[in-house]
């Protein structure tokens, strides 16, 4: 005896097999989307940070730090930071770090900072953060981002004032300052202990 097949049936069939076909379908609009994307984000992404660098660094430079990047391990070893040397006639005048913190308002930050070759901070420049806008963001502005000029991590109470430093936070912001500290301290370790195994070598 034959089985009569169910309209609800044959209707959830073709329901499934057209969800797959979409699905399938956009998958693949997606995939040849990112592959069109993909440079010319990429190109974008290496231009900010090639401005980044020539903001945070002394003195200009003559050379091409993204041919010369190195990744480097953080002190703690539990993650890298990206330096790029900015060099005069051959000599390295200063660098640029990219470096990062977990710990801010919104998340992950990434900063961009310069050093002289003694660890004194040049410039720093925030390339990608999170924050509340009118409150958070303000670490970007010269107010707070100057304070750090001239400074050296490893001479000066490199925390903010409520913690004992020398630095004064954004009003209301306390966490996204921190933060900022957190991450220039990050890449002032690495680079200390870089110049460290250098002279041990």
């Amino acid at each position: 005896m034959n089985k009569i097949k169910s309209p609800l049936s044959s209707s959830l069939s073709h329901m499934i097999i057209v969800l797959v076909a979409v699905a399938g379908l956009s998958a693949l609009i997606l995939g040849y989307v990112y592959r069109l994307t993909e440079a010319p984000i990429r190109k974008a992404k290496d231009q900010r940070e090639l401005e980044a660098i020539s903001e945070v660094v002394s003195g200009g430079f003559d050379n091409n730090p993204f041919e010369e990047k190195h990744i480097i391990p953080t002190a703690d070893g539990k993650g890298k930071v990206e330096l790029y040397p900015a060099r005069k006639e051959g000599n390295i005048t200063s660098v640029a770090i990219k470096t990062y913190t977990n710990n801010a308002f919104g998340g992950k930050m990434e900063l961009m900072v310069g050093f002289f070759v003694d660890g004194t901070i040049n410039k720093y420049k925030i390339i990608d953060q999170k924050e509340t806008p009118g409150l958070g963001t303000k670490v970007s502005e010269s107010k707070f981002s100057s304070q750090f000029n001239g400074l050296n991590p490893g001479k000066h109470i490199f925390k903010v004032r409520q913690d004992g430093g020398e630095i004064d936070a954004v009003t209301a912001a306390t966490i996204s300052s921190r933060a900022v500290i957190d991450a220039i301290q990050r890449a002032f370790d690495a680079f200390s202990k870089l110049n460290s195994s250098s002279a041990g070598n």
